[in-house]
């Protein structure tokens, strides 16, 4: 009897870790799959406007309050669509920017055959009309560009009124200043000519550079002419995880990863990007529209 009742109590008992493990294991499941849906969907969904005050030495005052917006990394790709890129510039413009600066990687790949004209080139000219329609903007190319083939790239920039400033100066003028910016294009051999860049800026006035990579602001700032930088990349890593930053950065952004840096007297900005490669997921680590706005010292 007293073992039959032992059993029962153990079988009994069986049960109820049954249950709870199996309510334990739907929750678990569920978690995991909100959290699933909340990093492909959710988090790469919710732009976060950064504002920046910027205080560039060289800025003469008739430019005190000039709002320069940057974005980079757009990816296009099935999940990075027209619509999509549509309602992004839209929200650029909200930010009612005196000037729109992308740091290159416009396209992400070849969705087919490479001797196939690539579809996406059409939406992102398309898609550039709509910010330079009523803002000026400039681009620099990035690595994927490259990939995808340079002249490509740069025809769909000029289709979408976009200026490639790749390795070439632009200067703003008001009155007798300017505002000048210079452009670095991707080089696979990482060699950079900065000397012919300074060549051609004015001498007075503040310089912004605009390259793909974060990392050459070493050299950038070597040159003692510029006086912010701006970079794209590393899409933040897409992943930055408590304590630790970034799970993973690609080679030319590992040094300055995200957000502000100084180095001597160059400010450098990394940019989040908007599009994702890779795993296209993003956790603590929104997408990301910035707006500096330039003040004079």
């Amino acid at each position: 009897m007293n073992k039959l009742i032992n059993s029962g109590t153990i079988n009994n008992l069986n049960r109820r870790d049954f249950i709870k493990l199996s309510a334990f294991s739907i929750l678990g499941a569920s978690l995991a799959g909100l959290g699933i849906n909340y990093a492909t969907n959710f988090e790469p969904s919710d732009v976060e406007i950064t504002n920046i005050n910027m205080k560039l030495p060289h800025l003469d005052r008739s430019f005190n309050g000039f709002r320069l917006a940057q974005i980079s990394d757009l990816h296009i790709d099935k999940w990075m669509t027209f619509p999509r890129l549509d309602a992004l510039f839209q929200l650029v413009l909200a930010q009612q920017p005196d000037l729109v600066a992308i740091t290159g990687d416009f396209i992400t790949s070849h969705p087919y055959n490479r001797g196939l004209k690539n579809p996406y080139l059409t939406d992102l000219s398309s898609a550039l009309n709509i910010l330079s329609g009523h803002q000026p903007t400039l681009a620099v190319l990035g690595n994927h560009d490259h990939k995808i083939g340079a002249p490509l790239i740069h025809d769909a920039l000029v289709a979408g009124h976009v200026t490639d400033l790749s390795n070439s100066v632009i200067s703003i003028k008001q009155n007798t200043s300017s505002l000048n910016f210079a452009g670095m294009d991707y080089n696979s051999d990482g060699i950079f000519d900065y000397r012919a860049l300074i060549y051609n800026i004015p001498s007075m006035g503040a310089a912004i550079m605009l390259v793909h990579y974060p990392d050459l602001a070493d050299q950038t700032a070597s040159t003692n002419r510029f006086d912010l930088q701006i970079s794209g990349h590393s899409h933040g890593g897409q992943v930055i995880l408590p304590w630790f930053g970034p799970v993973y950065t690609p080679e030319g952004a590992r040094k300055y990863p995200i957000g502000l840096y100084r180095i001597g007297s160059l400010i450098q900005y990394t940019n989040r990007g908007l599009g994702m490669v890779g795993v296209q997921i993003r956790i603590n680590c929104r997408p990301e529209i910035t707006i500096f706005h330039l003040q004079s010292s």
